[in-house]
């Protein structure tokens, strides 16, 4: 493909992208995308025939980027690569928004067999840096059978959701979802577990996980 070209599709993919972002997959035609994007429908379908090969190629486009990061991150199964997997995650679905929010979407056969896939690797990874952080020391061995497992599924789980609960919640946070995952593994720690994540992370943040808990039980019950 020449650059032209190339440069074009890749206009065609990030604009189209911002559009569902937006508006949402199913509320943009072919055709008003070529009209937003000055182009003549018969110009846009050379890149795309339909919008199920755009919707392939910004699926792809994603994938790429998050497999590249992820997978910088295998190399070693720790703590440190579950804080930074959290912010991949973070940045990919500001980014392809519409792909994480759209059930439609979701269940599309272009994108629920590789999210499936990526599931399977992310919990798998998540066991695998609990198991490694048992090994260090840093984490006491399991204390109910299933524990363990039901908090590498809940640590792939409240990433990958986090945009949808904020729309419904209507709140907007940077790092709440990894400071729960973190307020659910802490107790689980040893002591040197504790004592290695304050350095890496520091005091400040190991004491601001969240509010203080702190409930009036009359309030509570009238509600």
């Amino acid at each position: 493909m020449g650059e032209n070209k190339k440069n074009t599709r890749d206009k065609i993919i990030a604009y189209a992208t911002k559009c569902f972002n937006q508006e949402g997959f199913g509320a943009i035609t072919i055709q008003e995308l070529a009209n937003r994007l000055e182009m003549s429908r018969g110009n846009l379908t050379y890149y795309f025939k339909t919008k199920d090969d755009l919707l392939e190629a910004i699926v792809n486009e994603m994938w790429t980027r998050l497999d590249e990061e992820l997978n910088k991150r295998r190399t070693l199964p720790s703590f440190e690569n579950l804080h930074n997997t959290a912010k991949v995650y973070y940045r990919i679905q500001k980014e392809y928004s519409f792909i994480f929010l759209d059930q439609h979407v979701l269940k599309h056969e272009l994108v629920k067999g590789k999210f499936r896939e990526q599931t399977k690797k992310s919990i798998h990874d998540n066991k695998a840096a609990l198991a490694f952080a048992i090994k260090l020391g840093n984490l006491k061995p399991e204390p109910v059978p299933g524990m363990y497992n039901n908090i590498a599924f809940i640590t792939w789980m409240m990433p990958f959701y986090w945009l949808n609960q904020q729309i419904i919640r209507g709140e907007k946070t940077e790092e709440d979802a990894e400071k729960m995952i973190w307020s659910i593994l802490l107790p689980h720690f040893t002591e040197k577990g504790v004592s290695s994540f304050i350095k890496f992370f520091g005091k400040e943040y190991y004491e601001s996980l969240g509010e203080s808990f702190s409930v009036d039980l009359d309030s509570l019950i009238s509600f």
